[in-house]
């Protein structure tokens, strides 16, 4: 037992997007702070499982292989879920594309995933009374929405806009429920999101050279934020943009 503020002890939280990166990273270090049940939620079984097995045995693990963007599955889903203490929305995608390239379809895509999921999520999982009260709901949006505009992100840049835009009015209409609602902004992190998108080696490493502290994150710098604002530590934060970007928005 623990009387420390930054402790999730006792705590039930639900993380999207758990499969790989910061979803993972916030999982584990979730189990680490106390939480007593992580349910964990992605596509993959398999990766979910991979999660699982990385975080503190004393945790509950329960996992859900479901699209987001499959509003039965996330219906039936929902149904299933006990009382939450905490939810990270944090499932996403990106696509580099420059301005004469984009498609409705590739828009309507990454919009679905990014934006439009986790607010249908959100909906159900108030109108449904999932969320116990105090709550804390933690949104994962990006600099590239915020204060950082490169080439080739806008679909991606204005989807996490939107997200965040949106968490603003979800903390005014749910702070009477004691459901806290905040936005995190990473800058670039070392996930599959990164590995995967069309830079090169050496871009990368130019990339990283505007970064004050010349590189990227790891996983866990944005996860132990995330383990922040569930904590009770956190309790008078809400409609709050949290940059977390190594000083990137300086330059």
């Amino acid at each position: 037992m623990t009387d420390s503020p930054f402790s999730l002890e006792g705590k039930t939280v639900l993380i999207t997007g758990a499969s790989s990166g910061i979803g993972r990273a916030s999982a584990v270090e979730c189990s680490l702070a106390g939480a007593s049940c992580c349910i964990l939620v992605a596509r993959d079984f398999s990766r979910l499982s991979e999660t699982a097995s990385l975080m503190d045995s004393r945790t509950e693990v329960i996992s859900f292989s479901t699209d987001l963007t499959d509003n039965e599955a996330v219906e039936a889903m929902v149904k299933e879920l006990p009382k939450l203490d905490a939810v990270l929305l944090n499932a996403g995608i990106n696509k580099m594309q420059l301005v004469p390239f984009y498609s409705e379809a590739e828009i309507g895509r990454i919009f679905s995933v990014n934006c439009f999921s986790p607010m249908l999520l959100m909906k159900l999982l108030v109108k449904k009374k999932k969320l116990n009260k105090p709550s804390s709901v933690v949104f994962m949006a990006s600099i590239s929405g915020h204060t950082n505009v490169s080439h080739g992100n806008g679909v991606y840049g204005a989807s996490k806009a939107a997200l965040s835009a949106y968490m603003k009015y979800a903390a005014l209409e749910l702070a009477p429920k004691g459901i806290r609602c905040n936005a995190i902004h990473p800058g670039r992190v070392e996930t599959a999101l990164i590995s995967g998108s069309p830079l090169d080696e050496e871009a990368v490493k130019a990339d990283k050279e505007k970064y004050p502290m010349k590189r990227y994150a790891d996983p866990r710098e944005i996860a132990w934020s995330v383990v922040y604002l569930f904590s009770d530590a956190a309790a008078w934060i809400t409609g709050s943009d949290l940059i977390i970007d190594g000083g990137r928005s300086l330059t």
